[in-house]
């Protein structure tokens, strides 16, 4: 076909700035990069394809039938387009699209309702409560290590309808779960296989049971999940157990441990959150904003799509960059101010937006919600203690290490 002077030119072919913050090692410094881009163009070319930089442009793509969900997660770039492996993340709710995750989502969401998980607000004070008194009469620990890589585990767990024995259990799978999105999958296959089996395994004896006995979790509720008649299969309950150890676990341990980082940077806020607590649903929205745990989402072109003025042909792969869109001027006064009483104008994209939303967003709200509640009163003039290491932001991202002082006793 004959271009014409009206038709769209492709990304690839448009003199895009080009971004490349595979070797930041700070927010400061992946946001320096991303926003002279976006002084630039609305879309730039980094590491792995072109990225969308504005709040409009990514609120749009997360929202837009034209784009879905990448199939395999980042498998295909690896080589590894069929197996075992392939078939179970394929089949995962967070590679559908469609009707078939219509119907999954519309089948599980009673069980995320705000009203559903605030059963759990008890386990979460608990468990954040326990972990503070070990450290509390030091007045120092690593956050990593001794809070947030132990938190959210004791909650998934109570959730599924897990014992305490078996937390441990359940935070080395996950460990192993994590492995799917390190870029290192051809050598990591065999241990995110064996980790998938057990937590089968245990997850199958728990079905058996609760088919007899219905009790207070969420494998109960998934049980129970009816819509006109449409029940979930045994491989779906199976399924979804594996969906929520990934998506509800890394992913909190990261958040929790960059938001106490960026408090630490910003000593009178964490000092107004706690002679304020009433602030801290705008203290966990403003944490999702200023640092979240991800560049950005990936999405896959469907169809050839014009986005400001930009062709993206059909097969190419997007990055939604919500953390671009989440510090774009045009939307957000002073983008890069970290203020807990800030009134912002829209929401944060940071869980994503349309149909792939995050289904566990009540309860990740409500994890940090507690424990910025609780921490704030118990650890008092917090402050890092030595230098933060962050992971990669290509990935998951948050602190590796952040070690950290506090008034000691609280």
């Amino acid at each position: 076909m004959t271009a014409t002077l009206s038709d769209p030119v492709s990304v690839f072919d448009a003199d895009l700035p080009t971004i490349d913050y595979r070797e930041a090692t700070s927010w400061d410094e992946v946001h320096e990069i991303l926003a002279a881009a976006r002084r630039r163009s609305p879309i730039a070319m980094g590491p792995h394809g072109p990225e969308l930089l504005t709040y409009e442009l990514v609120h749009t793509a997360l929202r837009d039938p034209r784009f879905a969900e990448p199939k395999a997660m980042g498998l295909e770039p690896q080589g590894i387009t069929s197996g075992e492996l392939w078939e179970r993340v394929t089949h995962s709710l967070l590679a559908m699209d469609g009707d078939e995750h219509h119907r999954l989502r519309r089948l599980v969401s009673k069980a995320f309702t705000p009203r559903a998980v605030a059963r759990l607000q008890p386990t979460i004070a608990s468990v954040i409560n326990e972990l503070v008194d070990a450290v509390a009469p030091a007045g120092r620990c690593e956050i990593v290590a001794d809070i947030a890589r132990q938190y959210p585990i004791p909650v998934i767990c109570t959730l599924l309808g897990a014992p305490r024995e078996d937390w441990e259990l359940f935070s080395d799978w996950a460990d192993d779960f994590m492995k799917l999105v390190a870029w290192n999958i051809v050598e990591d296959e065999p241990v995110v296989l064996a980790a998938w089996r057990h937590l089968d395994n245990y997850v199958d004896k728990m079905i058996d049971i609760r088919r007899n006995t219905l009790t207070d979790d969420l494998i109960s509720d998934l049980i129970r999940a009816e819509d006109d008649g449409d029940r979930l299969t045994h491989d779906e309950l199976l399924m979804l157990a594996a969906g929520m150890l990934v998506a509800g676990t890394d992913t909190t341990r990261n958040q929790l441990a960059a938001t106490l980082h960026v408090f630490c940077a910003h000593p009178e806020q964490w000092a107004m959150l706690a002679e304020r607590p009433d602030l801290v649903h705008k203290a966990v929205e403003e944490a999702l904003r200023h640092s979240p745990i991800g560049v950005g989402l990936p999405r896959d072109a469907l169809v050839d799509v014009e986005l400001d003025g930009l062709m993206i042909p059909a097969g190419t792969q997007i990055i939604a960059n919500s953390a671009a869109g989440n510090r774009d001027p045009g939307v957000f006064a002073d983008p890069d101010r970290f203020d807990i009483d800030r009134e912002n104008p829209a929401t944060a994209l940071s869980f994503g937006s349309g149909l792939h939303y995050c289904l566990g967003s009540h309860l990740a709200r409500l994890e940090l919600t507690e424990a910025l509640t609780i921490m704030a009163r118990r650890m008092p003039g917090l402050h890092v203690d030595g230098p933060a290491v962050w992971k990669s932001f290509l990935g998951v991202t948050g602190p590796a290490r952040l070690s950290v002082a506090f008034e000691p006793g609280h």
